[in-house]
């Protein structure tokens, strides 16, 4: 039996000898990430209203309810120990907003669709990291919020390891009786680690200890992040002739994400160039888009986002976002042209190095997605709504 199966073994034992027992456990009124009523509670989370949400390790799903009802979450609580999970209905069935499932945290996160916070109180350690953080990375939306809390030092004042690898833990029980589990007790530099190979930034630990002086048991409450998008190629600092001043990059969105191509400086980029004389923003559009990626799109298809105005040096630099709602053809490379290698990126898996205009222009598009970029003036041309 692996460390994952012996865990799903112990928590079922657990659930069963509180089926037994008929324990009553009453409702929660806040979030308890350690194991004492201190510290932050859901407010890190943020405005869950009308929010997906998914409560990873839920045990009999107390946490998940009270977000549920308190703060108008609609939430997936997921958990493998079908005891537990028999605790949860039996508890919180009819509870509105709330869907209580019995499954593999990991294989869950896979088939799901992305959720805008993903939290766990004590829920990771008992899952094997290195199947756990890819799957969170990739079901985690744009934007997105994930929080988690685990096992820092345990009650004997072992502290945590620096590998990826489980260790024995004891799982008491009411009575005296113990249960052995296997944990992945990960210092914060092995879970920062793990994270940020998979695209995600620790952005804050918090320490959790208990109130009594002499109790070495701690826990860590990690809040975490897409990884910021650093944008790699640099713009000329020159004065730019009189008709080159202005610039146009275009969002084509479709079924498996947006279009991006690779310039052979090195940097991914929304198809776009600058306004040639005489030509309308549109025009420019329409011509960038046939030129760079083979595709033919109409005046009357593109629309035009609004102004982002930024500076390279002491050069203003102006780029127009625009959104081209239909088009024909499939994007190719084409003779000549700098940009290349025309790719669809999911939106919660966008590329590193993104040209700095090309951000500009995604994050106006959709404000939410986990871009960071140098600052810059956006003056929209219509509602949001419009593209």
């Amino acid at each position: 039996m692996d460390s994952e199966q012996t865990n799903i073994a112990a928590w079922t034992a657990y659930g069963d000898h509180h089926l037994r027992r008929d324990t009553d456990v009453p409702d929660v009124d806040r979030l308890t990430w350690g194991f004492w009523p201190t510290g932050p509670g859901d407010e890190i989370l943020g405005d869950l209203s009308g929010r997906r949400v998914l409560d990873l390790g839920s045990g009999m799903g107390r946490y998940a309810a009270y977000l549920a009802r308190e703060r108008g979450a609609l939430v997936d609580a997921v958990d493998a120990s079908p005891s537990q999970h028999r605790r949860a209905t039996e508890r919180y069935s009819l509870q509105p907003g709330l869907n209580l499932i019995l499954a593999d945290a990991v294989e869950h996160l896979r088939r799901a669709e992305p959720y805008d916070v993903i939290y766990s109180i004590h829920g990771c350690a008992f899952i094997d990291p290195l199947r756990l953080v890819p799957a969170l990375a990739a079901a985690l939306a744009p934007g997105g919020r994930l929080a988690f809390s685990v096992l820092h030092t345990n009650s004997q004042g072992h502290g945590p390891s620096t590998t990826v690898t489980p260790r024995p833990e004891i799982l008491p029980l009411a009575g005296g009786d113990r249960l052995t589990v296997r944990m992945w007790v990960l210092d914060s530099a092995a879970w920062t680690a793990l994270f940020a190979q998979n695209g995600l930034v620790v952005e804050q630990v918090h320490t959790l200890r208990a109130p009594e002086q002499d109790n070495p048991l701690t826990c860590s409450l990690f809040r975490v992040r897409h990884r910021a998008r650093a944008t790699s190629r640099p713009r000329t600092g020159r004065p730019p002739e009189p008709h080159a001043a202005i610039g146009v990059g275009a969002v084509l969105h479709g079924p498996q994400g947006v279009l991006l191509g690779l310039h052979d400086r090195g940097t991914r980029e929304l198809p776009g160039g600058r306004l040639e004389p005489g030509e309308s923003l549109q025009q420019a559009v329409v011509r960038e888009l046939a030129e760079e990626t083979g595709c033919i799109a109409r005046e009357e298809d593109v629309v035009l986002m609004g102004t982002l105005v930024d500076r390279v040096g002491n050069v203003p630099r102006m780029t127009i976002g625009a959104v081209v709602s239909a088009w024909s053809g499939e994007p190719a490379d084409q003779p000549g042209e700098p940009v290349s290698d025309w790719r669809w990126f999911p939106l919660d898996r966008l590329p590193d190095g993104l040209f700095v205009p090309s951000a500009h222009v995604l994050t106006a598009w959709r404000p939410g997605l986990p871009i960071e970029h140098p600052p810059v003036h956006y003056a929209p041309f219509a509602p949001s709504g419009r593209h």
